[in-house]
């Protein structure tokens, strides 16, 4: 090999980049005085795009693929610089990597409270938080309107504006949509996609693509959360009364337990007479409550009528629409009856007056 061999030999570069990162999204190939050589290798991986500038200007650009830097493969550059007849001498350019994966678990959430007005609650406060995905779509316009010049850019220069971008669609979509607050958890998935479709557009503004947009949680003020939790105790609790019963029985069995001398008696003391007190005002109202008056049916002309009760029964009985004959039924007799078979009905005889004495005409 000689020595022009060699030299031109030295003067073939490979421009690549292997991403070592999990977060760079813009990329710039350091060359010392940004000199490509004629005829250098450019090798383009998946998930990037490679895009040339020069002067300042955007030119080529490459997918994934290997490339020889020949004037046949890089027509815009060719043209920019004038190159007719092909070139043989190194030439400067700035050669971006884009890297077009897709950006997954981004975080997103509210840094103030939310406003807006429930129908139960009224007035309340809420805080949201998630997370969405992304890929650069069109790397030439996310260069020209985000990343500019810069050498490394990552995307936490970039989520900062997303995320400003999704809260403000976020807040518009919850208090248009006037979902009460203890239903936004049963909507999260519908909040998802429909703050998905509302923002996808203007991130394709910025050459990016939104894949997925994710509410984990909705979260109210402690306030609030903790009325919430007394409301459902007071459900899970549902008998007051029956509650109170048993929370005293265990504070006379802990007292019981309790070494405490003559104090821990008292208290037990205290809590069993408390306890005897209210049991005995339940038997009370028990006791007081009458109980119901016996209903019976009874047979007129063949045909069934009633229930009547046995004040009814005694104002038929001295009327005469009821008879010793007349049949009688209520329930747990297992058939009709007459009326004087029936003690109930039978006494009310009893108390029926006895019929007038025929009048003795006056002479």
């Amino acid at each position: 090999m000689g020595l022009l061999d060699k030299i031109k030999g030295e003067f073939i570069d490979i421009i690549e980049w292997l991403d070592s990162s999990n977060d760079t999204i813009i990329h710039r190939f350091e060359r010392y005085n940004n000199e490509i050589k004629y005829g250098a290798k450019l090798v383009v991986r998946e998930s990037q795009v490679a895009v040339f500038i020069n002067e300042g200007q955007l030119a080529d650009v490459f997918q994934p693929g290997t490339y020889s830097l020949e004037t046949a493969n890089i027509p815009i550059m060719a043209t920019l610089k004038g190159w007719k007849y092909g070139f043989h001498s190194p030439f400067k350019a700035e050669v971006y990597f884009c890297n077009t994966k897709n950006f997954t678990d981004l975080k997103w959430g509210t840094k103030n409270p939310i406003m807006m007005r429930d129908a139960e609650f009224g007035v309340v406060r809420i805080r949201a938080f998630g997370n969405f995905a992304m890929k650069i779509k069109d790397a030439v316009k996310f260069i020209k309107e985000v990343a500019g010049t810069d050498g490394s850019f990552t995307t936490e220069k970039i989520t900062e504006q997303l995320k400003t971008i999704t809260i403000s669609r976020f807040t518009d979509t919850v208090a248009e949509s006037k979902i009460p607050v203890l239903d936004l958890a049963s909507n999260y998935d519908e909040l998802s996609k429909f703050v998905f479709t509302k923002i996808g557009p203007e991130f394709m503004e910025y050459g990016i693509e939104l894949t997925k947009f994710l509410v984990e949680n909705i979260s109210l003020p402690p306030a609030v959360e903790e009325a919430m939790d007394k409301r459902t105790s007071m459900g899970v609790v549902g008998n007051l009364n029956t509650f109170t019963q048993y929370q005293t029985a265990m504070g006379i069995e802990e007292a019981a337990k309790n070494p405490g001398g003559v104090a821990g008696a008292g208290v037990g003391m205290g809590m069993g007479f408390a306890m005897a007190n209210q049991m005995g005002q339940n038997m009370q109202n028990q006791q007081s409550t009458p109980p119901p008056l016996s209903q019976f049916f009874v047979a007129v002309n063949g045909q069934q009528t009633g229930p009547f009760s046995e004040q009814t029964l005694a104002q038929m009985v001295q009327s005469g629409q009821i008879t010793k004959d007349t049949l009688l039924w209520k329930q747990g007799m297992a058939a009709w009856s007459s009326a004087s078979q029936i003690p109930e009905v039978a006494k009310l005889f009893g108390q029926a007056p006895p019929p007038l004495p025929p009048q003795i005409p006056q002479k």
